[in-house]
């Protein structure tokens, strides 16, 4: 029992309310007042979500209720509405109307026991053609036709199948942008294992290359040695003999560790082959699934276009159908009419001729009458049945709609199956390129297998190198003993000790020409490494620019099925659009129906 300033104390307190979401106020005889100020609310308020009316006498003022109904329209956060026994009548119903087709959020609506009657159905039913948001509206006990219920209860009951539609898209949707993240960061880890190993095997490279040029830096000393030894030849034989022996012994020294470097590179080469074998494998199956769901999804997209062709086809056929009957119905009412204006014409003339003999023109009249009820009978009867015909087309309409909802909802699930083979085949196009690199990767193998082998004949000139040094050893002694024949025969034989000296120094000077030859050839041998490490950097980039593509063609196909989707969505709406307008036009032909006009003289 609330009085209108109490109520509009309480309502101006909910404009800017942010907690209450359920408001009841059933039984406080709120009228124009109290509708003008609800009204406000609930353009105002922005968090009610739930509001109860029942027992109260909104719809007496027809203003107030219009304002009450325009907040209704520009209200955004309302879901549940009960107006039961507010005496709203058609013009309020009208109004109601009005502010359901702007509104997009309410969901329920209660307005039994009110006084809507014919009209205010009628706008009910036309605002719920372009409300797609409520799913419940109860209007029991508003003297309203069963026919128009029937409407009412079939609109509501598609925006429930609309928004349960909705919500199933939007979790296919979310699963879907879920696996593709997940494959994305499937993807990335990919690259960056492959960029890993690539970066390891450059410093296995790097390794590699230090390790020659430590021992070729090695070598040279121990040239150098060896020169300054050859040098000092002449003058001290003996400080030759040290220097050889400590030459010998750091050469055995340098091939022992070239030994043990191969050995290791071997192993680690054995182990990276193995690893990138199993990583090739993996990523190309992946790459094969992917290209072949991307042909499957391109046959089903195809496949999708003709059947939406064939069903555009068939609704038109059906409209033409509708159109031909509505041409009947209007051509059969108009006869009617006619007739009726004739008969009418006929009695009023028989009246103004003869009103002596009333009594015999009125059994006359009784005869046509029961003439022209026959033939409206028979009218009816054919109506009737055209009527039953008009709502079996429409029960089979709405039997290929249901079967074309299951067909979408299977090709959709296909189109998803077809989303994972496709994804497969981009992996294994993935591992085709790597295989690609593999191939480049034993090219290059071969070419460090070449330069072993010339790092091997090096070896071999060494050893032939330091058979020689043995045998200019062996030489040395040769001369050591010519020495003392010499010392012991010193007159005359001092230019024959010359000569000697001097085709040493010549043989000296070549083998200083051999080492210097090999140290060119060395310096080529580092060349050609850094030409490797060039080649190296050029693939790892080519395979990033492949993969960069990759990723544009997975993006492209993601918004070619997102534009499918959203063809599918608008699909849907056209046939519902349709199927709506077919309800409306048969509701529309029964209620315009000459039933009525006839039933009033009858009675």
């Amino acid at each position: 029992m609330l009085s209108e300033e109490g109520t509009k104390v309480l309502l101006k307190g909910l404009f800017e309310n942010t907690t209450v979401k359920s408001l009841d106020l059933k039984g406080n005889n709120l009228r124009t007042a109290g509708a003008e100020v609800l009204g406000m609310m609930l353009a105002r308020n922005k968090t009610l979500c739930r509001l109860v009316l029942e027992w109260n006498a909104l719809g007496i003022s027809e203003e107030a209720f219009s304002l009450f109904c325009d907040g209704l329209a520009s209200n955004s956060v309302l879901t549940q509405l009960d107006l039961r026994n507010n005496q709203i009548n058609h013009r309020g119903a009208t109004e109601l109307a009005l502010a359901l087709k702007h509104n997009c959020t309410l969901e329920k609506l209660d307005l039994r026991w009110n006084h809507i009657g014919l009209l205010g159905g009628r706008s009910l039913v036309e605002a719920l053609q372009k409300n797609k948001r409520l799913v419940q509206m109860e209007l029991a006990g508003n003297n309203i036709p069963c026919d128009l219920l029937n409407a009412l209860d079939q609109a509501s009951g598609r925006n429930s199948d609309r928004q349960s539609t909705l919500r199933d898209s939007h979790r296919k949707t979310q699963v879907l942008t879920k696996e593709i993240q997940t494959l994305k960061d499937m993807k990335n880890h990919q690259y960056l294992s492959l960029m890993e190993t690539i970066d390891k095997q450059r410093e296995e490279m790097g390794r590699s290359s230090r390790s020659t040029s430590i021992q070729i830096i090695q070598l040279q000393d121990a040239l150098n040695e060896r020169k300054s030894a050859v040098n000092t030849l002449t003058a001290k034989l003996q400080m030759v003999e040290a220097a050889l022996a400590l030459s010998e012994q750091k050469n055995h020294n340098l091939t022992e560790l070239l030994t043990l470097v191969n050995a290791e590179k071997d192993e680690q080469c054995e182990r990276q082959t193995k690893e990138r074998i199993k990583e090739q494998e993996g990523s190309v199956m992946r790459e094969g699934k992917l290209v072949r769901e991307i042909q499957n999804l391109t046959d089903e997209n195809l496949e999708l276009s003709s059947k939406v062709e064939e069903m555009e086809r068939r609704c038109k056929s059906q409209q033409q159908q509708i159109f031909e009957l509505k041409q009947d119905l209007t051509n059969s009412t108009a006869e009617l009419k006619l007739r009726l204006v004739e008969a009418e014409d006929h009695l009023e003339t028989e009246k103004r001729r003869s009103k002596q003999s009333l009594e015999n023109m009125d059994t006359l009249r009784q005869k046509e009458v029961d003439h022209i009820k026959r033939n409206v009978e028979e009218s009816e009867r054919s109506l009737q049945e055209r009527i039953f015909k008009l709502e079996g087309q429409r029960i089979q309409m709405e039997e290929e709609l249901s079967k074309t909802k299951a067909v979408c909802v299977t090709e959709r699930a296909q189109a998803e199956e077809n989303l994972s083979r496709v994804r497969a085949q981009v992996r294994l196009e993935e591992q085709e390129h790597v295989l690609v690199l593999e191939e480049k990767l034993r090219s290059l193998r071969s070419s460090l297998q070449e330069a072993q082998l010339h790092c091997t004949q090096q070896k071999q000139t060494i050893s032939e190198l330091q058979a020689k040094n043995s045998h200019q050893n062996i030489e040395m002694d040769g001369l050591r003993r010519r020495i003392e024949e010499l010392q012991q025969e010193l007159s005359g034989k001092d230019q024959e000790k010359v000569a000697e000296v001097s085709r040493v120094r010549v043989e000296l000077q070549e083998q200083i020409g051999h080492l210097q030859v090999e140290r060119t050839a060395q310096e080529g041998l580092r060349e050609k490494i850094n030409a490797l490490e060039r080649e190296i950097k050029v693939l790892s980039s080519n395979h990033r620019e492949a993969l960069l593509d990759k990723e544009s063609q997975m993006s492209s196909m993601l918004e070619k099925l997102r534009l499918k989707d959203a063809e599918i969505q608008r699909m849907r709406e056209d046939e519902a659009n349709r199927a709506s307008v077919l309800q409306s036009a048969i509701l529309t032909y029964v209620q315009g129906s000459p039933l009525g006009h006839y039933g009033s003289p009858k009675k």
